[in-house]
């Protein structure tokens, strides 16, 4: 009778991984190992997981993946990139193509609405100052609802004041993406610097991070420790996306009813400034780029970091994460903090 029986099916190469299974039969008359490889049938719309680890310069975290390449594991649009050199010099090339065009349109030409940096006038100095003062309507709430009057709340326009916090809520709400995003390492600079300028420059700084992100990986530079700054991020996801949440559905709410003590219009007196701002204005001509280019980096960045989130939450944020705002707040609330960033 047999002395030892061992099941196994045909192997499957991974890169890293193989998956053997069989059956060995020892006879009492014969000493020597046979393999048998046994079929299995499978359905075609059947997905097998297979439990695997992924690697990035040096950093080894569990995930699953599927036969499609979906899963907790991510890979979706990086994992087709990486295995199409072509393909990822390609998209590296837009994106920085992407950097040159906003830089110079944006900043230095003074083809597109508003004035050129090199020529910015007082007056959207002073509107920058003011924007920034009433940064997420801390000052204005407590003038207006705390009773505070230490400092005066500058009044501007609340469609301006809108799209400012707007876009800032959801430049907030990237940092815990960004500090446990699996290629970060890719990135030589400080994460900690890519994100406070981000806060004031928005894209100028994430779309080349977009790029080096996209980088070989390179063997010899070894991982960095996370900064105090990204454990804060990361470990207080949940609370970043709630903060950063209600900054942009308060300031949706701030653009159409906002100071509605002053004189600035109904909803159709608030539409037409908006539209007029937008065509006058460099800082408001920037943001609507901005919210162009956050509506694709989001679903790019989420979709490639699923294996942060927990298991019983993949399904939920692989659908969310195509919708602004909605999915980077999905990604914060259901970050798996068990694991080490």
């Amino acid at each position: 009778m047999p002395a030892a029986t061992l099941l196994c099916t045909k192997p499957f190469n991974f890169r890293n991984q193989c998956i053997i299974h069989g059956r060995q039969n020892d006879s009492a008359s014969s000493q020597n190992a046979k393999w048998f490889g046994l079929k299995r049938k499978v359905q075609k719309k059947s997905l097998q997981l297979e439990r695997h680890y992924l690697c990035d310069v040096g950093r080894w975290r569990p995930g699953f993946i599927t036969r499609s390449g979906g899963g907790r594991g991510g890979g979706g649009v990086d994992s087709i990139i990486e295995r199409d050199d072509k393909l990822r010099k390609l998209i590296q090339g837009t994106l920085w193509t992407a950097e040159g065009v906003y830089v110079l349109w944006l900043f230095l030409l003074p083809y597109a609405p508003g004035d050129p940096v090199w020529a910015i006038s007082s007056e959207t100095v002073n509107d920058l100052v003011g924007l920034s003062l009433n940064f997420f309507f801390i000052l204005p709430l407590l003038n207006a609802v705390g009773g505070v009057h230490l400092i005066e709340a500058p009044v501007l326009h609340p469609m301006a004041e809108g799209l400012f916090n707007f876009v800032i809520g959801w430049t907030f709400m990237f940092a815990p993406l960004l500090f446990s995003d699996r290629k970060r390492d890719r990135f030589k600079g400080s994460l900690d610097l890519l994100w406070g300028f981000q806060m004031f420059l928005t894209n100028t700084f994430l779309i080349p991070y977009m790029a080096i992100r996209l980088n070989k990986v390179d063997l010899e530079y070894p991982p960095r420790a996370t900064s105090q700054l990204g454990s804060i991020m990361t470990r207080g996801a949940s609370i970043v996306g709630l903060v950063g949440g209600a900054a942009c559905l308060l300031s949706t709410f701030w653009a159409i009813y906002g100071r509605g003590d002053g004189d600035f219009g109904n909803i159709s007196d608030r539409w037409e400034f908006l539209l007029s701002y937008l065509s006058s204005e460099r800082l408001a001509y920037a943001f609507i780029w901005d919210i162009c280019l956050y509506i694709i980096f989001q679903p790019w960045l989420i979709g490639v970091n699923l294996q942060n989130i927990q298991e019983d939450k993949v399904g939920i944020v692989r659908y969310l994460k195509y919708v602004p705002v909605v999915g980077l707040v999905a990604y914060c609330l259901c970050l798996d903090l068990k694991d080490e960033y």
